[in-house]
């Protein structure tokens, strides 16, 4: 673990702290996905939680600015961005060529697979999911929805009915209780979601995504410092913390 703490990481230290003085005192917004565990949800006791808080926690106070974290509606999140109600996403968001027509995106600092979860002992499987006229549930705004639909314009032998849930939480909830068969999402929230509930993956569908922190397209400045700051997390033993804590991975 000492060797991390070497020369050039403290030159690389000390380099990016000086980028990151422009910012020094001012006080951002993170827009956050309320009910998106491990990486943001609000906890029991009503505060921002979760492995991207925690992250941007962290790149705020090494850069020199503060970040308060605000739950916002996910489909509409990129609009509230554009137009200035927040100053960045870091809440799991998927790296997409759609958003990023609106916003830039930092440097990938995850990467993530989508998958369809079930009611454990179901013994579905994903290609039954498309074509066995399954009610499938998806959250509004997401990258994984985008794709669903698109593809599904082109695949006449899919014949999944599609209902949206304003979060994958209330999605996997309806699929215990049986109001929908199935429900797509990102793979992080469903692991999350196994430990608890009686659910299991059916398996993955599309690429693997990159999340990335987004901004506005003149802000320039800001993702400069955010990509520093992320740059110096990663290479930090607080990153292996992170993923240990809320993703369950041993470094």
């Amino acid at each position: 673990m000492l060797r991390k703490f070497s020369i050039v990481a403290a030159v690389l230290a000390l380099t990016l702290a000086f980028a990151g003085s422009a910012f020094a005192g001012k006080s951002l917004v993170n827009g956050i996905d309320a009910n998106y565990p491990p990486f943001a949800y609000v906890d029991k006791d009503g505060k921002p939680a979760g492995f991207d808080v925690d992250a941007m926690d962290w790149i705020a106070n090494k850069m020199g600015f503060t970040v308060t974290h605000k739950p916002m509606e996910w489909s509409t999140i990129v609009q509230s961005l554009v137009s200035k109600k927040i100053d960045m996403v870091c809440s799991g968001m998927s790296i997409t060529e759609e958003r990023a027509k609106q916003v830039n995106f930092s440097d990938p600092y995850w990467t993530v697979a989508q998958v369809f979860i079930a009611k454990k002992g179901s013994g579905m499987t994903v290609d039954q999911v498309f074509t066995a006229e399954k009610k499938l549930g998806v959250q509004s705004g997401t990258s994984e929805a985008d794709w669903l639909d698109k593809e599904k314009a082109n695949k006449p032998e899919w014949n999944f009915t599609a209902r949206f849930y304003d979060s994958a939480p209330l999605a996997i909830e309806d699929v215990i209780n049986g109001r929908i068969d199935a429900a797509a999402m990102d793979i992080a929230p469903a692991q999350d979601a196994m430990r608890v509930k009686p659910i299991e993956i059916v398996g993955s569908f599309t690429e693997p995504e990159y999340f990335g922190i987004a901004v506005r397209k003149d802000d320039k400045e800001l993702l400069d410092t955010i990509n520093k700051g992320l740059a110096l997390l990663m290479a930090d033993p607080y990153w292996e913390e992170l993923k240990a804590k809320y993703l369950g991975e041993k470094h």
